[in-house]
């Protein structure tokens, strides 16, 4: 699955987003903790997530980036088999 950031450069866009793309639930709101549980053990999430067109939002939200980076490279250690990924 791809999902394209083009445009998403504040935290809450991207939640939202990843709400809407990835079918989390109603309750699901803007938050990093959230954001894990929701990947690892509320939705079942497709083999590989790509995201794409990202470059906007690191540089809109630095910080952000850092913590979804970091969620990246936990991600397949939590769920084998599993992948999320930035495009080149």
């Amino acid at each position: 699955m791809t999902i394209d950031l083009t445009h998403i450069d504040t935290k809450a866009a991207f939640h939202m987003l990843m709400k809407r793309e990835l079918h989390f639930p109603d309750w699901y709101g803007v938050s990093w903790d959230a954001f894990w549980d929701a990947i690892v053990a509320v939705v079942e999430m497709p083999d590989v997530v790509v995201l794409t067109h990202w470059q906007a939002f690191a540089a809109a939200c630095p910080q952000d980036m850092l913590i979804l980076r970091d969620i990246i490279a936990h991600y397949p250690l939590e769920k084998s088999g599993k992948q999320l990924l930035l495009a080149p």
